[in-house]
Formats: C-alpha cells, structure tokens, sequence
C-alpha cells in the first residue's frame, strides 16, 4: 500500500510540475536544445518557400541523410539549427532561390537510457535534456507493488573500462524535496528498481 501511493504521489507531482508529460503527442518535435544528432536519429525536414517539401529522413550508420536536390548529408555530430543551416544553404546553392527549411528531431535513438526492474513499463528510452532517475521511473509506468523505492541504483558505464559505475538513489530523499538525489541521467544509463524486503 505505501508503495502504490508512493508511486500515485510520483505520477501526481510530475503532472502538476511538467504538464508535458501528460500532454505529450506521437506528432510532436522532441526538446532538441544542445542535443548532438546521432546514428539512427530520426529527423523532420520542412522546407517551406520556395516549395513544400516534408520529409522524415533516418540518420544512416555513415552518419549522413539523404534529401532531394544535394544528397547526402552529413549530420551526425551537429545540433539541429547547424544541420537546419547547412541544407539551407545547399539547397540555396544553385538548387532552390531562397529555401526556407525547418529541421525538428522527431525520433531520439541514438542517446537513450534503460530502465530494469520493478516498474510497470522495463525498457529503453530517449535521453532528452532534462532526463533524471524521477522522471524515468514515471515515464516506465512507476513502481510495481513489489518496486521499494528504497532500492534504486543507476549503472553508469565506465567510459574508458568494461563494466559500471554504481549510484545508488534515495528516491524517498528525491520526493522530499532534496534536488540533488535526483541524478541527471546519461547515455547508457540503466535505472534499476529491486523488489522491496518484505
């Protein structure tokens, strides 16, 4: 019974403080803020004047797009306004006369974390900016009745090393109000969640 309305409170607080979450839409652009594109990202590409064009284009494992009238581009590595900049100026080279183009991220799969364990919905998921332990166990569904929230840990890979690094999460220290138990995750992080003692 704690535990369920542990995880109620979670899922309460997260609503009121980022409405986002529950009004989140399969159509939406992601928060690409800083984000660097990746192998597998998936990209909108909106060129609007002089004519409109749309297109969802997959970053391809040599790191490149393909987009009518220049090709292949190279985008992995770069953050979406670059990348908006330079079809820009390639369409605008001799192809297009004064293209306008949007660029949005609509797929993160090239950054993504894992969550293991006592939680509704195990899996992985897109790493956005504001990605932290709290945030992941809401987005996988929170604690099934056996999840103690007592018993997280986040495995951080060791960058130069086989093997991971170990923090452990005081999840009841996070909802009372203690910011910096709430680790900000990375990429390959895995969130796990054990059965409570009973």
């Amino acid at each position: 019974m704690k535990t369920f309305l542990w995880t109620f409170m979670v899922m309460g607080a997260l609503c009121n403080v980022f409405p986002a979450f529950a009004q989140t839409s399969d159509s939406a652009p992601l928060d690409d803020r800083g984000y660097l594109v990746g192998i597998n990202d998936v990209l909108q590409i909106d060129i609007l004047e002089p004519e409109v064009i749309t297109r969802l284009e997959r970053v391809a494992p040599d790191g490149k797009i393909t987009f009518p009238y220049i090709g292949s581009v190279a985008v992995q590595g770069l953050d979406v306004p670059h990348i908006q900049k330079k079809i820009q100026d390639e369409l605008g080279n001799g192809y297009l006369k004064f293209p306008v183009v949007q660029v949005s991220l609509k797929e993160s799969n090239s950054k993504q974390y894992m969550v293991y364990g006592e939680v509704n919905h195990p899996g992985a998921y897109p790493l956005e900016e504001y990605s932290t332990v709290m945030r992941a166990i809401s987005i996988a569904g929170g604690f099934t009745k056996f999840g103690s929230s007592s018993r997280v840990k986040v495995l951080r890979p060791r960058p130069a090393d086989k093997g991971y690094d170990t923090i452990r999460i005081d999840m009841d220290r996070v909802m009372g109000g203690d910011s910096k138990q709430d680790t900000k995750l990375s990429a390959g992080d895995m969130v796990v969640v054990s059965e409570g003692v009973f």
